[in-house]
């Protein structure tokens, strides 16, 4: 979306070029049917007197054309001079508002603290955008092309325009109070060293990346990276596993964030859940009955994953709980136990 101030110059010159043409109409008409001009000279006339070239007349003027000559000039004088105005403050003024919108993106990111970068707002990056701004997850982007910034910028998505190689620019995105990097840059060139320079920045940072060659895998995670995507990949075993197990693929499919409130399958942490100072199971939790939500998973401390864990299983600090549910439970869940 446009600044306000922009648009505002905008309105101003759309409203002086319809001043304009409305007086060259009715320049055109008055010489027409006032002097019985034919249209070309009734349109020249005009034009020649709009301008103030001061060419000759077609033909003699008589004493109503005379008038109408003398109004055509003072109307010209105030439309012109207010047309001209509006397009050189426009002018001047431009590089002043973009200024002035950088400056007010650049505040709301200093204000942000564990969010997502996203470098790059190709087919991946706008995945990663959209879903990220379905969860509610505040991102920025960095982007170099400005085309592709002023076609999708607006008040909900905040861009930094510039190369992501550049440290300059990643401090701009605020790396080092962010959480996540995601690298969706087309060249894996670009992504290893976007990489390096990021785990070099924060080390504590989740940085996750897209590759197109199978052998960038090894040197993403060996520059820093959490995770490597390879989209190719992903996306043949779905294709071969619609053949296979169709239905199942579609079932999953439907499942995760598919809108701000359609989210029916969540990733909790057990701080959220109860004060941790005495360890429950998920039998004392008892989420089924007091939200309807079912637990399918769990992650401990150390990063493994168990599968359908056990009613009696300890939620330890530091771990964490898959649920499954409707949309309406996922909300009473999140509701229950404050989660944003």
């Amino acid at each position: 979306m446009d600044n306000p101030l922009l648009r505002l110059y905008r309105s101003k010159i759309y409203t002086a070029v319809m001043m304009l043409v409305f007086l060259l109409g009715i320049g055109v008409l008055g010489y027409r049917f006032i002097s019985g001009f034919e249209w070309l000279d009734a349109l020249y006339m005009t034009v020649i007197t709009i301008t103030t070239v001061g060419f000759a007349e077609v033909n003699p003027l008589d004493a109503q054309s005379k008038v109408f000559t003398i109004f055509l000039i003072l109307a010209s004088v105030v439309i012109v001079g207010y047309a001209l105005s509006i397009i050189t403050e426009f002018i001047l003024n431009r590089n002043n508002i973009e200024d002035i919108k950088q400056r007010k993106m650049q505040k709301k990111i200093d204000a942000m603290t564990n969010h997502i970068i996203i470098c790059g707002y190709g087919r991946n990056g706008k995945q990663a955008a959209k879903k990220l701004s379905d969860y509610g997850k505040p991102f920025v982007i960095i982007e170099r092309n400005k085309d592709i910034i002023e076609k999708f910028q607006d008040d909900d998505i905040i861009f930094i325009e510039g190369n992501a190689n550049e440290d300059e620019i990643l401090f701009s995105a605020g790396i080092a109070k962010a959480s996540t990097l995601i690298c969706a840059l087309p060249n894996d060139a670009d992504n290893l060293f976007v990489v390096l320079s990021a785990r070099q920045i924060n080390s504590n940072l989740t940085i996750i990346s897209r590759a197109s060659e199978e052998t960038s895998y090894n040197k993403l995670k060996l520059a820093g990276a959490n995770n490597v995507i390879l989209p190719d990949r992903i996306g043949g075993d779905h294709m071969a596993s619609l053949v296979v197990i169709p239905d199942l693929v579609e079932f999953i499919d439907n499942l995760g964030i598919v809108g701000e409130r359609n989210i029916n399958i969540e990733e909790v942490k057990v701080e959220q859940l109860y004060n941790i100072n005495e360890v429950k199971t998920i039998r004392d939790l008892d989420l089924r009955r007091k939200t309807g939500c079912t637990v399918i998973g769990f992650k401990d401390d150390n990063g493994d994953y168990i599968i359908n864990p056990e009613a009696e299983t300890k939620l330890i600090p530091g771990s964490k709980i898959i649920v499954l549910g409707r949309p309406e439970q996922i909300i009473k869940l999140n509701s229950k136990y404050n989660i944003v």
